[in-house]
């Protein structure tokens, strides 16, 4: 690791970040140190049993199956429980960190199949929006769905391969597909329905109902190379969202890439703007 941990730690703290990174170790993880309130575990309930309402609805099958074979309803997970169980289905485990790290670290962390999730939880003012990922958005929105192989596949693959297009300029591009994907992508596999699968839509009261079933959205078949020129919104709802037709699209789709050639052609040209796709 080059990122230095106690000067990161420092920004951090200017920043007024909630986390603690003075304790972070090189890897920038740290200990959940399972320890938390009453309160706490009424906040985890209360944002399971809301959004459970919903997901049971709008996500796809595949996330409610991870939610069932983890078992994350009923109190704050245990990561080493969680990792456990997450091993013998796909490979990957959870560590613990405090909140958002560099993407270094980040992409080292998911090339060996482990995924960062914050060890604190937002408060009860914080229910409906919080601005940074929490324990709740980073568990219920991105883990279950890391146990279905081929997306598991993908995320490793993004893991090792996000340098490659970082070395080349392309960071925002190779950020963009996370973001339609990971914390925003829809699904439609053939003869079903449209249903969601991202984390940043799995854990949003609002926006979950918004992207699977209002009329006026704008939704897009997915494309790699257009997904990776197209900008997207961090404070309010997407301004499209992009379908799969299949996990297995979007993992051999970026296997196969030629990243080179994609960062090179279009790390200069215009953008493309999500509302007129």
């Amino acid at each position: 690791m080059t990122m230095n941990v106690a000067e990161y730690a420092r920004e951090c703290a200017a920043q007024g970040l909630r986390g603690d990174y003075s304790v972070c170790r090189a890897d920038f993880t740290v200990r959940q140190d399972y320890n938390y309130s009453p309160a706490e575990q009424k906040v985890w309930r209360t944002l399971c049993d809301r959004q459970t309402g919903l997901t049971e609805r709008l996500a796809h099958h595949s996330y409610l199956d991870g939610v069932k074979a983890l078992g994350l309803l009923d109190r704050i997970p245990d990561f080493d429980d969680i990792s456990e169980r997450l091993r013998k289905l796909t490979g990957w485990e959870i560590v613990a960190v405090p909140g958002l790290i560099p993407a270094p670290p980040f992409f080292e962390h998911l090339a060996n199949r482990r995924f960062p999730v914050t060890n604190w939880l937002r408060t009860e003012q914080e229910l409906d929006y919080i601005v940074e990922p929490d324990m709740f958005h980073d568990f219920f929105g991105h883990v279950p769905i890391l146990t279905q192989p081929v997306f598991a596949d993908f995320m490793q693959s993004y893991g090792a391969r996000a340098e490659e297009a970082i070395a080349l300029d392309g960071d925002d591009m190779i950020t963009r597909l996370y973001w339609y994907t990971a914390e925003y992508g829809l699904i439609q596999e053939p003869g079903q329905q449209l249903k969601a699968f991202g984390a940043g839509l799995m854990s949003s009261y609002t926006e979950l109902s918004f992207a699977v079933a209002d009329a006026k959205v704008h939704r897009v078949p997915f494309d790699l190379e257009t997904v990776m020129r197209t900008t997207y919104e961090i404070d309010k709802f997407q301004r499209a969202y992009f379908v799969l037709p299949s996990f297995d699209v979007l993992r051999d789709a970026f296997q196969k890439a030629d990243l080179k050639s994609i960062v090179q052609h279009w790390k200069d040209r215009p953008t493309l703007d999500p509302a007129s796709l």
